[in-house]
């Protein structure tokens, strides 16, 4: 059946446009369910005796919910207990107009078979499809279109005799839907009424979220916060430049301070700086606000205050201690006075689910309760749960709801138990779920595209790939790598010039584009690497077997090759498919070892040899033209074999089998970036690393000149310079703790599209252009600029999406995100191991530096461990010492001591764990003794050395 609309449309020209827009209406759309004679269906769905009791509908029933419940009451329907539901083409594409994250969640609940969640086509439906009536507005009519499909599953029902029992109900919070449903005959509840009268699982109350604005409010007449304004007129004020439109940032170091990156190159205010709760305004982490820059005489510095919300109420004593804290927060350089202002709307949420746990209630028989976020920079959340006690010493974790003007908190609700809080396994997944990293299995969907084994190279896999196995091959990794994606060989030419080979896993071969296996590598983004497990991006019979570059075996390849002369000079480059079969895997240890071995002269040793003194020429070259050489504490863990805690810790010490290695992968990363941006100026995927701006320098200029020495940063090669310089024969460790400082100082390196950017340059390795091709297995990046490379050498085909520069800015964009929640998550992992080491360890006395002075704390570095901390010089209830804090030189006098950047300090270490949730390493100074300061040194224990498995860290991988 075919309806059709026809009406006319004036054209730019002055001209008609007859427009018919035609509708098919089908009648064998079937219902979905088990037991229906009426319809002729292959798989039916709902199933004939759905499990669900309700003292409102005793009988069997399907639910079906309208728009507005499945936007706000996701939670509840993701609970294994709700199953049988009909979900309405209406209601579909609703949720996917106005919520991608929650239509996502919805697709997934239709995947999985244990949920029995069927789409009805209601629009395409002869007997559901209705049109918009004149003066009725579009959410009229889909909720007119849900109420009718409503009751004709009802009326359909009836007809059958195996399902004439089933009731169809409507679940909604809209009370004008609902009353209209009620007038029509339709079986109707809000989707409160409905999850309290299950009877037989009432703690699905817990996990209904707050949609009603009364519930919202706090029995509290202080207003505490001022009206976030309508979309509209904070539109409006961000057209005319009353307003500016920014990411709100919050402070992990101070929950009354916060800023806002103002977005766009209209301002020269390009970051904004709130204090204090008021001007925070309700605004939390990643939200998209609108701010107001207050007078320039209310102007603000940042604090160097470290403040954590230790609140547990909303007494009017809680916010007059906050109002205090407040005050702590001013300062009179006015030389620091930055741009500063209030939220005054948000617009757009950037909620999430948050892991936490819930806060020591004072009155145990009280269902409301405090949840506090593991994230320190998320403030708590009230929830209602009757699980409190079942709950207590759990990690769970809660959605937001709302937060009304006069509270101090966001509401929320319960969404999920994790499981007993310091459990290795719950504090993994803490991790993983908190920096959004995607763990679960590889879907059936996406293994249905691995090659099936036993897998071999075939002719076909030949085509357009040279055969390179007979040259002697091989890998140099950290012990335990399984992931090879990268391996080498260096050889002598007849003509006395060298021919250097890097050979990269061809990952690209087994992932095809636009399948499963491709859309599920490019969403993970990145491999994450943590300290007891990785989580790959690509299924393991690839990044363990069959792109893994493993000895001994025949692996698919895309090579860079060039002749070079004696003086590390390219004279030719060559980039092709190829098939290798590596002759060794070496660990950096065992490669450094054959260089240096008088006895061994083998061919792969004498590679290696070549490599290495090549290596030494492209480096010396590099920091010649101004790449910067910094520094970073990395940690290896030796972990217990039974245990599996960490024994033993230490910074990780590199070879110059590192550095061979990185110098390699860098000169493939620069030819294949320059031949992609050749062939393909529009669309290459590079990678570029900003210039800091000049103020970020500040403090590592200010601690270099504490100690008498210059720090030039006018240029790269400046600072480069001057850090070679910056030495003092008494002090040898000074010249690392500077390059630790200038590695703060630097600005993330991102991916972008060659067509969406003009400034390529990469400002740490000194190079005009450069891009990522060495870690295929690892990183989706590498995989795009596989195929870019193939195209332009031939071997492979293009496709539509590879050419098309605004698809390519949305993969670079999501690839820069997944990265940095790498990043965000390794260092959690590191920290969350380092507790479980001093945990065993107990308390020890070690030597540190420091790297910052704040108002009223040091931040040490112990180089022995790699591991920062901060000596706060102020505790609670405790009296407090005179502290005079100089941000000029920096520095910070606690009594009669004064400390400078760089100072060397003894502290004790020991791990705080009277707060489960946040437990951390705590440090208290030993020497130099301030009285009435310094705690008693208890035992000073040392450590062992031990090396565990750890992935390379290599700054061109």
């Amino acid at each position: 059946m075919l309806k059709s609309k026809t009406f006319m449309k004036k054209t730019r020209s002055g001209g008609v446009l007859k427009i018919v827009r035609e509708h098919y209406l089908r009648d064998d759309i079937s219902c979905g369910c088990w037991g229906c004679d009426e319809c002729q269906q292959e798989a039916p769905v709902l199933q004939l005796e759905p499990i669900l009791q309700s003292s409102l509908c005793p009988s069997p029933h399907y639910l079906l919910p309208d728009t507005n419940v499945l936007l706000h009451q996701i939670d509840i329907l993701e609970d294994p207990v709700i199953q049988n539901v009909i979900l309405l083409q209406t209601v579909l594409q609703e949720v996917r107009r106005r919520s991608a994250p929650v239509y996502k969640r919805t697709r997934d609940l239709f995947s999985n078979p244990e949920k029995y969640f069927y789409t009805f086509t209601n629009e395409h439906h002869r007997e559901t499809y209705i049109e918009q009536e004149q003066g009725e507005n579009a959410n009229d009519r889909n909720d007119r279109a849900i109420r009718t499909a409503a009751k004709w599953y009802d009326n359909h029902l009836q007809k059958s005799p195996n399902v004439a029992n089933i009731k169809t109900i409507l679940i909604t919070n809209d009370r004008k839907n609902k009353e209209k449903a009620v007038e029509e005959g339709i079986l109707a509840y809000t989707c409160e009424e409905y999850i309290k009268s299950l009877v037989a699982n009432p703690e699905l109350v817990d996990r209904l979220a707050c949609v009603s604005d009364e519930k919202n409010e706090v029995e509290s007449g202080r207003i505490l916060f001022s009206e976030h304004l309508p979309l509209s007129k904070l539109q409006q004020g961000i057209k005319s430049g009353t307003y500016l439109q920014g990411t709100f940032r919050a402070s992990r170091d101070n929950y009354l301070e916060a800023t806002v990156w103002v977005h766009g190159d209209s301002t020269d205010n390009k970051e904004v700086i709130l204090q204090g709760l008021r001007n925070i305004n309700r605004a939390m982490h990643e939200d998209i606000v609108a701010v107001k820059l207050l007078a320039k005489k209310d102007w603000v510095a940042p604090s160097s205050v470290v403040l954590q919300d230790e609140g547990e109420t909303e007494d009017i004593e809680d916010i007059e201690s906050i109002e205090e804290q407040e005050k702590m927060l001013k300062t009179d350089v006015t030389s620091m006075l930055k741009p500063s202002g209030i939220v005054v709307g948000v617009i757009k949420r950037n909620w999430r689910p948050y892991c936490g746990m819930l806060s020591k209630s004072h009155i145990k028989e009280s269902t409301r309760h405090l949840f506090t976020p593991a994230d320190r920079r998320i403030p708590r959340i009230r929830i209602e749960t009757r699980q409190s006690s079942s709950l207590e010493g759990h990690r769970i974790i809660v959605a937001i709801d709302g937060w009304p003007k006069n509270s101090r908190y966001p509401n929320g609700h319960f969404v999920k138990n994790l499981g007993t809080a310091g459990d290795k396994e719950t504090e993994t997944e803490v991790l993983l779920l908190e920096h959004d990293v995607a763990h679960q299995p590889f879907s059936q969907a996406v293994l249905s595209f691995l090659p099936k084994m036993p897998w071999v190279i075939t002719p076909e896999d030949m085509k357009n790939r040279i055969d390179l196995r007979h040259l002697d091959v091989c890998s140099v990794d950290p012990p335990g790598c399984t992931d090879i994606d990268d391996a080498l060989h260096c050889r002598e030419l007849e003509n006395g010039n060298l021919e250097v080979g890097v050979h990269i896993a061809d990952v690209s071969h087994f992932i095809r584009p636009g399948n499963a296996l491709d859309q599920e590598s490019a969403s993970r983004g990145t491999t994450v690497y943590l300290c007891e497990k990785r989580i790959d991006m690509v299924p393991e019979l690839l990044s363990s077997n069959l792109c893994s570059l493993r000895s001994e075996v025949e692996r698919l390849a895309f090579s860079c090759i060039w002749e070079l002369n004696q003086n590390a000079e390219i004279l030719h480059t060559k980039f092709t498919k190829s098939v290798i079969n590596s002759k060794a895997s070496l660990t950096y240890a065992e490669a450094q070892m054959r260089i240096d071995s008088p006895n061994m002269n083998d061919e792969i040793t004498k590679s290696l040899r070549l490599l290495n003194k090549l290596a030494k020429v492209l480096k010396r070259r590099r920091i010649d033209n101004g790449a910067l050489t910094l520094a970073s504490p990395e940690v290896r863990f030796h972990m217990d074999s039974e245990t599996h805690d960490p024994i033993d810790m230490q910074t990780k010490e590199l070879k110059e089998t590192n550095s061979m290695v990185e110098e390699f992968m860098l000169l493939a990363n620069i030819s294949v970036a320059q031949k992609i941006n050749d062939e393909f100026p529009e669309y290459a995927l590079l990678r570029k690393h900003p210039a800091p701006p000049p103020a970020n320098y500040d403090i590592l200029v200010k601690a270099a000149k504490s100690k008498t020495l210059e720090i030039r940063t006018d240029s790269a090669k400046a600072l480069a310079d001057s850090l070679d310089k910056a030495e003092l024969p008494e002090f040898p460790y000074m010249n690392t703790l500077l390059r630790i400082l200038a590695t703060r100082c630097m600005m993330q390196a991102v991916y972008f599209c060659s067509g969406m950017d003009n400034d390529f340059h990469h400002y740490g390795l000194a190079s005009p252009i450069y891009t990522h091709f060495t870690s295929p297995i690892r990183r989706y990046a590498d995989i795009i600029v596989h195929r870019l490379l193939a195209a332009a050498v031939g071997a492979d085909c293009t496709y539509p999406d590879l050419t098309n520069k605004h698809k390519l800015a949305d993969i670079c964009k999501n690839i820069n995100y997944r990265h940095k929640m790498a990043q965000y998550s390794q260092r959690a992992s590191v920290s969350y191991h380092t507790q479980l080491f001093f945990k065993n360890k107990g308390i020890v006395n070690e030597e540190g530096y420091i790297l910052f002075v704040r108002k009223n704390a040091i931040v040490v570095l112990i180089p022995k461990f790699g591991l920062e901390g901060t000596v706060f010089f102020e505790e609670k209830d405790k009296p407090k010492p005179k502290l005079t804090y100089n941000d000029e030189i920096p520095s910070l006098t606690v009594v009669n001591t004064t400390f400078y950047i760089f100072d060397k300090v003894q502290v004790k270490i020991t791990l705080d764990a009277s707060n489960i949730q946040h437990q951390k390493i705590r440090m208290a100074l030993v020497e130099p003794k301030i009285p009435g300061v310094n705690s008693p040194i208890e035992n000073n224990e040392k450590s062992t050395n031990g090396e565990p498995k750890s992935k390379k860290n290599k700054m061109g991988k």
